[in-house]
């Protein structure tokens, strides 16, 4: 199956991630609810790096789910999507005990904040003060 991607905010669409980068993201994910399509899919929330800064992971080498390997390879920096991911793509026939049933399908809403040392908006990197909200063009700032 895989994962369906839906641009919220597009990014600047030069700077993408490959295997190997290391990528700063922010994101909140959801187990997908049939149900709820006026709102994405969107069910019970069961994580999110807001309020904890900015997730940084190395991307396209097995350290996260197969749907965000090959789904953020397809963001830009800046870029803001809601990724819907098949149960295939996420945690399979396993689930992860205690927190995502198994067979589920899930949702992200993810936004590509950095890719290896080139950086989205105003902040410093960890993820406060950078008015990604505010900002209606990328800009790209080079982290010292």
């Amino acid at each position: 199956m895989g994962y369906t991607k839906r641009t919220l905010q597009p990014g600047n669409e030069i700077t993408r991630p490959v295997t190997g980068d290391e990528i700063g993201v922010y994101y909140t994910g959801w187990i997908y609810d049939e149900s709820n399509y006026e709102n994405d899919h969107k069910g019970k929330q069961f994580d999110t790096s807001i309020g904890r800064g900015v997730f940084k992971i190395t991307i396209g080498e097995g350290k996260v789910i197969k749907g965000w390997d090959e789904g953020v390879m397809e963001m830009s920096l800046g870029e803001k999507a809601i990724f819907t991911i098949s149960e295939d793509y996420a945690y399979g026939n396993h689930g992860f005990p205690g927190i995502i049933p198994p067979n589920s399908a899930l949702v992200f809403e993810i936004q590509l904040l950095s890719v290896n040392d080139t950086r989205y908006g105003k902040g410093n990197g960890d993820g406060k003060d950078t008015g990604l909200e505010k900002d209606k063009d990328p800009q790209l700032v080079k982290a010292k």
